[in-house]
């Protein structure tokens, strides 16, 4: 008799269209949540509009860029610099969102998130599409402002850039989460972000062309080229001028999956970094 009662009481899981239920759920909340915080909107352009604005204007003269693909004439400096600003945009957005993350697991929320019927890889891939669906809003209001700054790829382009921005939007998301499962307190997360975001930034190809580095510092150059955040710059470059770079695409593919894959294991209660510490869902909270 306790096998029948067993098989009675197991929950059944969740139909289909209870997925896009939870799916429109998880992201009308984060848009919810970031038109609420409208200086989380002006701090993302107010950071890459200062470097297009001034540090381009000051540089121009200095850090020529000559004919590379995917550009077929030279290109003034701020062209070059927008593709790294993009992506700039989409790491810092990655990142506050992961920090909503460690606000919510410490108020409870994400708590009651993660132990409702849904595959807890499902919930996590859903805020992780959430947090890219405001980085593109983001974005191409940076476009938007970047025309008026002379820096107009062809017309084509911000369409073609689309996938581009949701591939690499999703490889800096789940770095960012990643990051947030093996935080503990919200104040140590500032910390982290900026040893993060600072050095995947500069380290890149968003302000200087890799073969410019490899005759200034091969060490630098090979750092450079290691980092992922360089790919998705290049990933982006190309696809605003509809072409697509395959080692670019290659990397940033692979390197979502394994960020994505290691965040949802943390996030697992049974082998992840919450468990060990006593996390959502975790024995440390019974």
């Amino acid at each position: 008799m306790s096998a029948p009662t067993a098989a009675i009481d197991a929950p059944s899981p969740p139909r289909p269209a209870a997925y896009l239920v939870c799916l429109r759920g998880i992201v009308w909340r984060e848009g919810l949540r970031f038109l609420h915080q409208r200086e989380r909107f002006v701090a993302a352009l107010v950071r890459p509009l200062v470097w297009l604005f001034i540090f381009a204007a000051g540089f121009r003269s200095v850090l020529g860029v000559s004919i590379a693909p995917p550009y077929e004439t030279y290109v003034l400096y701020e062209v070059y610099i927008a593709p790294g600003l993009v992506a700039m945009v989409q790491l810092f957005n990655g990142m506050q969102s992961s920090l909503s993350m460690v606000y919510d697991r410490e108020m409870g929320s994400m708590r009651t998130l993660l132990i409702s019927p849904f595959p807890r890889w499902f919930l996590l891939t859903a805020k992780l599409l959430a947090g890219v669906a405001v980085s593109l809003l983001q974005v191409y209001v940076f476009f938007a402002i970047a025309w008026f700054w002379d820096v107009r790829p062809p017309p084509l382009g911000y369409f073609a850039v689309l996938p581009a921005l949701i591939i690499s939007g999703m490889m800096l998301g789940a770095l960012g989460m990643l990051l947030s499962s093996a935080i503990k307190q919200l104040e140590n997360f500032a910390g982290i972000m900026n040893f993060v975001i600072f050095p995947m930034f500069f380290a890149s190809s968003a302000l200087y062309p890799l073969w410019r580095l490899a005759e200034t510092s091969p060490l630098l150059h090979d750092i450079c080229a290691f980092n992922p955040f360089t790919y998705a710059v290049e990933l982006i470059r190309f696809a605003l001028y509809g072409q697509v770079n395959w080692t670019a695409l290659g990397v940033v593919a692979a390197c979502t999956a394994v960020f994505l894959g290691a965040a949802i294991r943390a996030y697992d209660p049974a082998k992840g970094l919450i468990a060990r510490r006593g996390g959502p869902g975790g024995p440390g909270r019974g």
